[in-house]
């Protein structure tokens, strides 16, 4: 799979992007095992075009982070064309246009998933960003706003139309937000359209090898975009490279190993942040990284509690499997 001049490979595993989550640090573990393409976590125009600092910081990466994609939401073509070519200046390989978003101060506010309720204004936008920048642009959206408006189909089209360069589909609707079961059947009627020439890049409930396989296999997909399944959890994307190359399980992690990349995790978030808010953000990670070891919930809860760096690498050095068991 192709995008611009980017070659991802035969079938690439992306990093979706996540608020808080797949922040520079998390984008250079998930790499590291094997994710092809990452993202920046989405970045409002509006914040960008005022300079607001946190926008700006969401910008930065390290080239061990590339192929990456700068991915930007707002619902003013006027500030996405100027974010694009803020987002433009750091030569990401690629822009990414947030349509799909369901949270409520995002889209009661006109942008993320709320744009599949106005497709003209969705289809300008994406025009305006396409003229903007050199960089190819692609759209991250869902299947519609709610089950009465699951107009993805046509959607996909028009933004095929206007330059997008490749689409990637979230299983669900707005009113689902994350609840029930990703529906990949519609995503799967886009890339089997034969207007369609673009990479279908799906999303949704990709948790494990079993999963990707079969959504490859029933849905012709392209490329799978891993969001939640990764947090915590950055060996998924070896997982499911070995598993789709020759049918072969990769060993679960042992505690040593969930410890070492844990806290390799930590320290590379509180390097490149110099902020504390590193130790609590990695927070969200604990219980993936630590899934399936049992007996540790109470250690889950003190690392919820400590807030030095010190204090969080002598707990988790200090634990041995067999005291868990």
């Amino acid at each position: 799979m192709k995008i611009g001049n980017t070659e991802l490979g035969d079938f690439p595993l992306l990093l979706a992007p996540l608020e808080d989550i797949t922040d520079s640090a998390f984008r250079t573990i998930c790499k590291s095992y094997g994710a092809d393409m990452v993202y920046t976590e989405f970045i409002s125009s509006e914040a960008l075009v005022r300079d607001a600092v946190k926008s700006h910081n969401k910008l930065q990466f390290d080239d061990f982070e590339r192929p990456l994609g700068v991915q930007i939401f707002g619902n003013d073509p006027e500030a996405m064309r100027k974010a694009a070519l803020m987002a433009e200046e750091v030569s990401p390989e690629l822009i990414d246009i947030n349509f799909g978003c369901p949270v409520r101060k995002i889209a009661m506010k006109g942008s993320g998933a709320a744009l599949m309720n106005d497709v003209p204004k969705m289809v300008k936008i994406a025009e305006e960003v396409v003229k903007a920048t050199h960089l190819p642009v692609t759209v991250k959206t869902r299947l519609g706003w709610d089950e009465k408006t699951k107009n993805i189909v046509d959607i996909a089209e028009r933004l095929q139309d206007v330059g997008i360069q490749a689409i990637t589909i979230h299983g669900r609707t707005r009113a689902q937000m994350y609840t029930g079961i990703a529906d990949w059947t519609l995503i799967g009627e886009v890339r089997n359209n034969p207007r369609m020439h673009i990479p279908v890049i799906g999303n949704g409930d990709v948790i494990n090898a079993d999963v990707a396989l079969k959504m490859k296999q029933d849905f012709g997909v392209d490329a799978i975009m891993i969001g939640r399944g990764a947090i915590g959890n950055p060996w998924i994307f070896e997982e499911i490279k070995q598993f789709i190359q020759n049918g072969t399980y990769k060993d679960t992690p042992s505690l040593q190993q969930r410890i070492e990349v844990c806290l390799r995790h930590l320290r590379l978030a509180v390097d490149k942040k110099q902020d504390r808010r590193a130790l609590l953000e990695i927070r969200k990670h604990y219980s993936g990284y630590f899934r399936g070891i049992p007996n540790f919930k109470q250690t889950r809860m003190k690392l919820l509690t400590l807030t030095e760096l010190d204090e969080i690498e002598a707990l988790l050095l200090g634990l041995k499997e067999d005291e868990l068991v």
